[in-house]
């Protein structure tokens, strides 16, 4: 399975996603929180936590998942830092 890094802080804000794809998100300067809308998230959970340093993988996308376009919420020690972008692309 590949992994698309997103470094928090840096660009890129947007990834793009194939099927087997996910997400791996760090950050050295604090806690981080990925928030996706419950309602419109394309992996198994719409939150994902890790201390400073270590990784979050997003796992795969769930199968069913629509093609398209997923914002989320990026935390840094419990304050919004930004926002980013999933993008899943049909095979």
């Amino acid at each position: 399975m590949a992994e698309r890094p997103v470094l928090v802080g840096l660009i890129p804000q947007a990834v793009v996603l194939d099927s087997g794809d996910q997400v791996s998100w760090i950050s050295d300067a604090g806690n981080l929180r990925v928030e996706f809308d419950p309602n419109r998230c394309p992996f198994t959970s719409n939150i994902f936590q890790a201390p400073a340093g270590m990784r979050l993988l997003s796992g795969p996308p769930r199968p069913g998942t629509k093609p398209g376009s997923y914002r989320y919420k990026l935390w840094l020690n419990d304050q919004v830092v930004g926002q980013g972008e999933v993008i899943l692309r049909d095979r």
